[in-house]
């Protein structure tokens, strides 16, 4: 067990022990709750807005691939390509 200080601005340093556990570095977040009278930290990963719609897009069936080689990945595109222009001459 580790016993810590707060420190004037309520700061507490993270033993290197745990720390090294958990792979902690310096920038990384840490989510802060209370839970039953005990202060948790758990390690936290923020993802762009536009990466996490793109990933749910992808869960949902609206994207493509994944691709074995580049040339599928294009072949793809140029087939989208192709639905998309007959789309709008129709």
């Amino acid at each position: 067990m580790a016993i810590v200080s707060v420190k004037n601005k309520y700061q507490v340093v993270i033993p290197q022990r745990l720390r090294d556990e958990l792979g902690l570095r310096v920038g990384d977040l840490l989510e802060a709750r209370v839970e039953r009278g005990k202060i948790t930290f758990t390690p936290k990963t923020l993802v762009d807005r536009r990466i996490a719609e793109s990933l749910a897009d992808f869960k949902a069936g609206r994207g493509r691939g994944p691709f074995a080689t580049a040339a599928e990945a294009v072949a793809s595109l140029e087939r989208d390509l192709r639905a998309h222009a007959s789309k709008r001459k129709g």
